[in-house]
């Protein structure tokens, strides 16, 4: 998304999420849409929406019941938000919420419309469950029966076993190993010590707890079951009780990878307001940040299982590319931690020549540390996968307006091998 120069810009005017929590606590009778609802009506009441209609409001879930078959749609008419609304579901894995903002960024840009939310939730607490194949073959034989006889001789198939019902899994399909199994191949492949990846885990949450303790977040999450605060965050945790952790992956006794410098299962929901120049001065909202530019990418990982979660690499070579700026051109980094291991891999190829001559790119160099996820990350937060792209958007684009100028940059790795990237500017 590198706009056409008559293109609008595309402001950040907004932002709203609940506490993300950790799988089975808070949550774990909490489903996606009440989760949804809740943070657009905080979003609309925080933005004196109630009764607009507002040009398209996208998004998703990737863990979604059959029973929601258009969540952002069946969420919005629940809201006070006019219910001339459109709205979408989109689904790229970790990337949702990025993707949903593109895709209303776009729309504003080209003038389809003025105004748009991009949201998502996710709960793996409220997982749902599917019937086995053996079961749903022998029930709709029973359907398709036309005489008792032939409903009686399909049921006599059925046997008690085929009841347990299936639990969506979060891995590969094409590879049979979860995303925490593929980066173990990627810290091993990369060179990525235990040490280095306790340290961003350590950082990332003493940088939340930080944000939370100075006010930062206090406009951002709004109460939700009694929580005011992510659930995951560990204010008192050290080095010493991270390297006591045993791996979680790979327990040969090779593996460094562990719940400390993994992302936990998550719930949560986030959403941001989005909006043309003209709108948000109609409506009295200052613009936080504007989207200037996003880039999404995929690799291939089945054959070279270590680049599961490596495809920024391709999408941030292109970005800075199309736009003519270096990766050292920002004033602050926001890279999704899925894993510890993942984010140091990252930056890594970006800096190391002879690996990214691998991937046919130029290495783009290294980055100042400092500015990295400065407010803590998903290691520290959480990552209900479609919720996560509102979260950093809205968090990138605070900074950038307290700093009152700068660039920003985004990265987010996704299941199936893909990635986004994204600028924002003040």
């Amino acid at each position: 998304m590198t706009y056409l120069k008559n293109a609008r810009r595309v402001a950040v005017v907004g932002y709203n999420r609940i506490p993300f929590t950790r799988q089975n606590t808070a949550y774990s009778e909490t489903g996606i849409q009440e989760m949804m609802v809740a943070t657009l009506n905080g979003l609309i009441e925080k933005y004196n929406l109630q009764g607009e209609i507002l040009g398209e409001v996208a998004g998703g879930a990737v863990l979604k019941s059959s029973e929601i078959q258009n969540l952002m749609r069946e969420s919005l008419m629940q809201t006070s938000l006019n219910l001339r609304t459109p709205a979408v579901d989109l689904q790229q894995a970790c990337d949702t919420g990025l993707e949903a903002a593109i895709y209303i960024a776009n729309k504003i840009a080209l003038g389809q419309i003025d105004s748009g939310i991009a949201g998502g939730a996710d709960s793996t607490s409220q997982v749902p469950l599917v019937l086995s194949d053996s079961l749903t073959k022998n029930l709709l034989a029973i359907n398709r029966a036309k005489t008792n006889q032939d409903r009686l001789k399909a049921a006599m198939n059925i046997r008690p076993k085929q009841f347990v019902p299936v639990i969506p899994a979060i891995e590969e399909p094409l590879t049979g190993l979860s995303m925490g199994g593929h980066t173990e191949y990627t810290v091993k492949y990369y060179r990525i010590g235990r040490q280095e990846q306790d340290e961003l885990a350590y950082e990332s949450h003493k940088k939340l707890a930080a944000a939370y303790d100075e006010g930062f977040l206090e406009d951002m999450v709004m109460p939700f079951k009694g929580l005011s605060r992510d659930n995951n965050l560990r204010p008192d945790t050290t080095l010493e009780k991270l390297a006591k952790l045993k791996p979680a992956f790979d327990k040969s006794g090779a593996g460094t990878m562990t719940a400390g410098n993994s992302t936990p299962l998550s719930d949560g929901a986030s959403a941001i307001l989005l909006a043309s120049e003209e709108w948000a001065k109609a409506h009295n909202l200052p613009v936080l940040a504007y989207i200037s530019a996003a880039q999404v990418a995929a690799i291939e990982y089945v054959e070279h299982k270590h680049n599961l979660l490596m495809a920024p690499v391709y999408a941030a070579s292109e970005m800075l590319r199309k736009n003519n700026l270096k990766l050292q051109d920002f004033d602050f980094y926001e890279i999704h931690e899925a894993f510890a291991g993942q984010v140091l891999a990252t930056l890594k190829i970006w800096d190391t020549p002879e690996l990214a001559k691998q991937f046919g790119i130029e290495p783009l160099g290294a980055i100042d540390r400092s500015k990295l996820n400065v407010k803590g990350g998903s290691l520290a937060v959480g990552h209900p996968f479609a919720a996560t792209g509102g979260r950093i958007i809205a968090t990138l684009a605070k900074l950038l307006d307290q700093k009152g100028s700068g660039r920003g940059f985004i990265s987010i790795c996704a299941a199936r091998g893909q990635g986004a990237t994204m600028i924002l500017e003040k």
